[in-house]
């Protein structure tokens, strides 16, 4: 395979895998927070708490991301092995 392909088949997986952690950080979430607050919960603190469990999940899935992504490439040379999503600016 070469890097465009590399790339593609590398951008994909790691999309799914980030969806993927973010449906399970939210299930944890709302399985945490169901365990914690009492069950007569008013129907606009229900709607708060969903809230807020979506929009902790997506920011611990992106900082989950981030550092399995720096892992990552601390490990391997992406450079030997994937084509750069964005070329540098030439400067002037």
């Amino acid at each position: 395979m070469n890097k465009k392909v590399n790339t593609a088949l590398f951008i994909l997986g790691a999309s799914v895998l980030n969806i993927i952690l973010m449906i399970g950080v939210f299930i944890l979430l709302l399985a945490i927070l169901g365990a914690l607050l009492p069950e007569d919960t008013s129907a606009t603190a229900g709607q708060f708490i969903l809230l807020f469990a979506f929009l902790a999940s997506i920011a611990a899935s992106f900082g989950i991301y981030t550092l399995v992504i720096r892992l990552i490439s601390n490990r391997i040379d992406m450079e030997k092995y994937f084509h750069p999503i964005f070329k540098p600016r030439r400067r002037k």
